[in-house]
């Protein structure tokens, strides 16, 4: 009975981290202002008739907080990049030096910026259901052990352990959230 209180418990919090990381990764595919690489993740360039990650046919930097230089490895695919990147709906207009594309990141509008706020907020509620939802599937395992034979104190102590392990992720979600969204508005 042990070792399923420990599977329970092990399992729970693997779902539970597994809706923070899923958080952190879509919190930075909001922009906050500042030029980053990631904000590109998502684009799919046409290159020899396969999409592909643009990460995959150049290489993308960050010179400077307004900036984004993308270095393709062939120069024939400059116009497919630039499509790609039109086609993606960033909001970017990139342009090419014959060498190279680069986007020049504008600032963000008071409007835009209450908008990417809007998204991380949904995002941290999407990551808060995936914790709920990992605690209640651990309470229904808890409540099934219970029914074969798990002793009712041992049941509610570990119903107390994984409402505590809940609220703890909640609060993470609400402080990645906080600062994400100070990111964002501040000019």
């Amino acid at each position: 009975m042990e070792e399923e209180l420990e599977l329970v418990y092990e399992s729970t919090k693997d779902d539970m981290d597994k809706a923070i990381v899923h958080m952190e990764k879509s919190l930075l595919k909001i922009r906050a202002g500042r030029a980053n690489a990631s904000m590109l993740d998502s684009v799919m360039v046409e290159y020899y008739g396969v999409p592909t990650p643009l990460a995959q046919v150049s290489n993308v930097n960050t010179p400077d907080a307004r900036t984004i230089s993308i270095q393709p490895w062939e120069k024939n695919i400059i116009p497919d990049i630039e499509r790609a990147i039109i086609n993606a709906g960033l909001g970017f207009n990139p342009m090419n030096n014959g060498e190279s594309v680069i986007i020049s990141v504008p600032p963000l509008t008071e409007e835009r910026r209450r908008e990417l706020a809007k998204m991380a907020k949904a995002e941290s509620e999407t990551a808060k259901v995936g914790v709920r939802a990992a605690r209640k599937s651990a309470m229904d395992e808890l409540k099934r052990m219970g029914n074969d034979g798990l002793s009712e104190d041992l049941r509610k102590d570990n119903e107390s352990n994984i409402q505590k392990m809940t609220d703890d992720y909640i609060a993470k979600c609400d402080s990645m959230f906080a600062k994400k969204e100070n990111d964002i508005m501040t000019v």
